[in-house]
């Protein structure tokens, strides 16, 4: 699978990375020796990075992470984990706390050290302490041999331009805004080039969005929103294309991304996207799709503090 530098840590990842987020449940029941067969299956195939959360399965996914990892040469895969939320409404990012999640991360997973350190959901608090406590408490971390590179995940494009400017850190994590129907995460390019910044984008399906799969319960999208979803994976289907293919080939095509991070529990679905990733992409299928999209193109909502998030534009404005 082609690789790609991540900013200037000296990293090259796979374009198509294992999302953990599956293993803590967060979509469905799962069966757990599936899961743990999922994991190999990522990296059998070639993916070569691996990001979790303590917050996905309220731990799950690292502890069964930690079931599975000590199988597999470390030389074969990089670990990201994030930190600061734990679950749906408890965040700390307090100097103390980055501490002790870094250390329960490492005892959950069975690892001696983690390649990517992030701060999960900042859009939730006070940047403020962001920049000013747990950004260095991260780098006292890295110093310790704990951690080899940090950065910072979330949803609204507001948090990345503040921290961009505000700190020094070397990846950011963007969900959400580099898919067929949103591509707003193409504002940070500029930005994150010019301080040596990697890329990652996750979420090509936009939370299944762009799938023929039912939403989760928590999907924010509108009706129209769903309506419109809907018409494009219609288009596809009657031409003979699964519309999440082409959803996942769009995300991984732009190499100013150096990866796009998606996670299954089920070892086929692996599987079946590292073959679609390796597949060309059909181009026409695509301008036309996007057209379907363009009423809702950049539809976004709002996540977090309302500062924090960017002024919300009608699609009809845009």
């Amino acid at each position: 699978m082609e690789k790609r530098p991540l900013g200037k840590t000296g990293m090259e990842l796979t374009v198509l990375s294992f999302g953990a987020s599956s293993l803590g449940a967060e979509f469905r029941d799962i069966d757990i020796d599936e899961a743990l067969q999922a994991v190999r299956t990522a990296i059998d195939l070639g993916m070569n990075f691996i990001d979790t959360s303590p917050y996905y399965g309220r731990g799950m996914s690292e502890i069964l992470l930690g079931r599975v990892l000590p199988e597999i040469p470390r030389d074969r895969y990089y670990l990201g984990t994030k930190l600061g939320r734990y679950a749906p409404q408890h965040f700390d990012f307090s100097a103390r706390r980055v501490e002790e999640s870094v250390d329960i991360s490492l005892e959950r997973m069975k690892v001696d050290y983690l390649d990517i350190v992030l701060c999960h959901d900042i859009e939730f608090v006070d940047m403020r302490q962001v920049v000013e406590e747990t950004i260095p408490a991260l780098r006292r971390q890295v110093e310790k041999g704990k951690v080899r590179f940090i950065g910072v995940s979330g949803y609204p494009m507001k948090i990345f331009k503040y921290v961009l400017a505000n700190a020094d850190i070397d990846v950011i994590l963007t969900y959400n805004h580099y898919t067929l129907q949103n591509d707003m995460a193409l504002e940070l390019v500029p930005l994150c080039k010019e301080k040596g910044v990697g890329i990652m984008n996750a979420a090509p399906f936009s939370a299944r969005l762009l799938t023929n799969a039912p939403l989760p319960k928590w999907h924010k999208a509108t009706p129209e929103v769903r309506e419109v979803a809907r018409r494009a994976a219609q288009y596809c289907a009657e031409r003979g294309v699964d519309i999440a293919k082409l959803a996942l080939q769009f995300s991984i095509a732009n190499p100013d991304f150096t990866t796009c991070i998606t996670g299954s529990a089920n070892p086929q679905r692996v599987a079946q996207w590292v073959q679609w990733a390796n597949e060309p992409m059909d181009e026409q299928l695509v301008a036309e799709v996007r057209k379907i999209l363009e009423p809702i193109h950049n539809w976004f909502y709002i996540e977090g503090r309302p500062e924090n998030n960017d002024e919300p534009v009608t699609p009809a404005a845009q």
